[in-house]
């Protein structure tokens, strides 16, 4: 009997990274207010230019204060006008763009050139919005809102290339450019969001037009006005002065946050000399950690790289216990203080100045003041839904920790302890031999380049019509990218998707979407979208292999990518992925559930040599073990976004010292049931990217809420037509081209016929 493939649409759930990615993304990754993209939780999906870890992007004039760049007093004005033309003429990023859709020319750019292409437009824009405060007329929609909407072109355009490659390509030119862009960038959204004059117009737009305006125009009017004042524009004088000398310190500090974690990840990376301690790994792996070893200097001839979460997959396959836990404990210690880098003493730090800017604010902590414009609303509400799957959540946890100790006493003995970095090992085994099922018996099957173009490629077509055809024509920023154009049923053109897929020391861990430009039909742009993963790049002349779980990360991602793809929205500031964080997921999380209708599955996952599908009874042993053990995936989601909440759910007295931090996070997962050893947070707050250096603070709940809603919406797909254009045109034109311009809430209602989202599926799903 076929296994039903909506029985484990979100089975086996895991942050990835990031906008939005942000970045979790992403887990996915950052994004700026509004949404960028996505940091899924590694991503994610991230949004910068903060992705969607799911990393996600937003129009900087509405979003530079998210996007953790560091500040600075901006010294200096516009340059000659002399000096300015020379330097349009030899800097790519000062003009137009000759590619198809205004491409960026990665051919033609320079490191040098981002910093002088920045300064002018941030000048450019300056004089912009100038002009629409010293403006004689009475402040209208037309010579105010819509003006700033228009505003600022060629700073976000060429801000979102910069912050692209700070994420995904950082050299130490990138880097050290950063180091003057962020002032720069950080004091002119001070600038501008703390300018009276100009705040003064957009009042009076919102105090007189706001009533009588409709769709799109009353809601970006909405958005504007909205973003303004929860910066401070309502302040007091010295109030305003105050949150402006926050957000310096702020950025500044987040600048630093997400400087030093890729440099303590490749510190903590762990070298091999004797290839007998890396039994398990089989001659592919073994293979990659030579080759890893000599892209980050040859210390030894192997080496295990760590990657962004606390878990390391490599744990899984290590037979070396000592080895095991020597990984697993350079994850955990990679940035608190036992080694090289400590972030306590700046997470603290950014706690205290998040939680003093709430307070200016009037608000009690900065979960309440974030949360007030997410779907949730509050902390009342967050915490409500986090109980409801703790308790859930909790039996089957101390069932399953039970029997995997149980388990391994068989060959090891009655007086073997379960630990953290055996969890993993000793779960693969028991599925092996429970499961008549390894995950090595299947990654022969899920060639990366069949992924993408015979799968999630395939199911875009079945579903929304869409086409792809690489673009070779079309340079990206690495050798490794690569860039397609993508077209309507009906031939149009409609989006460039750019894939950036390989790990590289130069990147950040995790998984997110972004753009490099948003779809705006009053701009006549078309989006310029982004997916970027961490996978380890096969040796030359050999298939790239994914696991399942990386399969389902690029579904994932790609869920995102088509949120910015099939916007029809009339205005940037609303397009795409310009949602809240805990909506942004949604999308992203309901396309992973592609990856297993047997159609789709069929159709991609086909042996690497012989191109055979896989076989039947394989892949319903694969399909078929998706929730063993599932406990854990949930818990460590659980227990970082309980970390997150307790960051931010605190009064600046409250806030921990550097040397408090860890008892804090102890005693937190304590207080609310999740203090378990066995399981430990995807993130402790010392790496914690997505909340100290990405858009997630007091967000990492999007991830499970935005779960909710997308087994909802698969639910929906499995009633009416899992594959048919019908049900998939009715969520492209009610829900993915939408962007922002409507209420959340209503447009998944009006999809899903549904008055509020149903948790009960997300834990049968969850298989608790």
């Amino acid at each position: 009997m076929a296994i039903s493939f909506f029985l484990y649409k979100f089975a086996e759930k895991r942050r990835r990274s990031g906008r939005k990615g942000h970045p979790d993304g992403p887990d996915g990754g950052r994004v700026p207010s509004g949404g960028g993209t996505a940091a899924h939780p590694d991503a994610a999906h991230l949004i910068t230019a903060n992705p969607i870890m799911t990393d996600m992007k937003q129009n900087l004039k509405n979003v530079v204060l998210a996007a953790g760049l560091a500040c600075t007093a901006l010294t200096g004005q516009a340059q000659n006008a002399g000096s300015k033309t020379t330097q349009t003429v030899t800097n790519s990023l000062m003009k137009q763009s000759t590619l198809p859709f205004n491409a960026p020319d990665f051919s033609r750019i320079k490191d040098e050139d981002y910093l002088p292409a920045i300064k002018a437009a941030i000048d450019e824009q300056r004089a912009e919005i100038k002009k629409i405060a010293d403006n004689k007329q009475k402040p209208t929609f037309a010579n105010t809102i819509l003006a700033y909407e228009r505003s600022g072109k060629d700073l976000e355009r060429i801000s979102n290339i910069f912050y692209a490659l700070v994420s995904a390509d950082k050299t130490p030119e990138i880097e050290k450019a950063q180091g003057s862009i962020g002032p720069m960038m950080t004091e002119f959204e001070n600038e501008t969001k703390f300018n009276q004059k100009f705040f003064r117009r957009i009042k009076y737009v919102y105090d007189h037009e706001y009533k009588t305006l409709k769709g799109e125009d009353k809601k970006l009017l909405e958005v504007i006005y909205k973003d303004f004042t929860h910066a401070g524009a309502l302040l007091p004088k010295e109030k305003m002065a105050r949150m402006q000398e926050i957000n310096r310190e702020q950025a500044k500090l987040q600048q630093e946050f997400g400087n030093m974690l890729p440099k303590a990840a490749n510190e903590a990376t762990v070298w091999v000399s004797d290839v007998k301690e890396l039994a398990g790994l089989g001659e592919t792996g073994i293979a990659q950690c030579k080759k890893d070893a000599e892209s980050r200097g040859g210390k030894a001839p192997y080496c295990i790289v760590i990657t962004n979460t606390t878990q390391q997959p490599v744990l899984a396959s290590l037979e070396n216990r000592a080895l095991r836990e020597r990984v697993y404990n350079a994850s955990i210690h990679r940035t608190d203080g036992t080694g090289a880098y400590n972030a306590f003493p700046v997470i603290v730090k950014i706690a205290r100045l998040r939680a003093e800017k709430a307070q200016l604010m009037g608000y009690k902590n900065y979960a309440s003041y974030s949360l007030e414009r997410a779907m949730a609303k509050n902390t009342d509400n967050v915490y409500a839904f986090l109980r409801q799957m703790i308790e859930a959540y909790r039996p089957k946890s101390e069932a399953q920790t039970k029997a995997i100790e149980e388990y391994a006493q068989k060959t090891e003995g009655a007086d073997f302890r379960l630990q953290p970095y055996d969890r993993f090992y000793y779960s693969a085994k028991m599925k092996r031999d429970q499961c008549s099922f390894s995950d090595d018996d299947v990654k022969p099957y899920f060639n990366l380049d069949s992924v993408l173009v015979n799968g999630i490629f395939y199911a875009a077509h079945r579903v929304y019509g869409l086409s792809f055809r690489e673009r070779k024509d079309i340079p990206a920023y690495h050798k490794d990218m690569k860039v397609f154009d993508v077209m309507d049923a009906d031939g149009r053109q409609l989006a460039l998707f750019y894939c950036d897929y390989f790990r590289r020391p130069t990147k950040r861990g995790g998984a997110w979407m972004s753009a490099f430009l948003k779809q705006s039909g009053d701009r006549q742009q078309k989006p310029l979208v982004y997916n970027v993963c961490n996978f380890a790049k096969a040796p030359e002349g050999q298939p790239t292999l994914l696991t399942w779980d990386e399969t389902q990360t690029m579904f994932h991602e790609f869920g995102h990518a088509l949120h910015g793809m099939l916007s029809d929205c009339r205005y940037n500031t609303l397009s795409g992925t310009s949602v809240s964080r805990d909506f942004v997921e949604m999308p992203s999380q309901f396309n992973e559930s592609f990856a297993s209708i047997p159609e789709v599955f069929n159709h991609y996952a086909r042996h690497c040599k012989t191109n055979e599908p896989m076989p039947d009874a394989l892949r319903e042993k694969m399909l078929g073990s998706l929730n063993f053990l599932s406990a854990y995936a949930l818990g460590e989601n659980l227990a970082a976004t309980c970390v997150d909440m307790a960051w931010h759910c605190l009064t600046p007295s409250e806030v921990p010292t550097a040397e408090e931090a860890p008892a804090f996070e102890k005693k937190a997962l304590a207080e609310i049931g999740l203090l378990n050893h066995q399981i430990p947070p995807r993130y402790s707050a010392s790496y914690f990217n997505h909340i100290w250096g990405g858009g997630y603070a007091a967000g990492y709940y999007s991830y499970l809420w935005s779960e909710v809603l997308a087994v909802n919406i698969a639910d929906y797909f499995e009633a009416h037509g899992a594959l048919t254009r019908k049900v998939g045109d009715d969520f492209r034109r009610k829900i993915l081209s939408r962007g922002n311009t409507c209420d959340l809430m209503t447009i998944f209602s009006d999809f899903t016929g549904l008055k509020a989202p149903d948790t009960k599926g997300l834990l049968k799903a969850r298989g608790m």
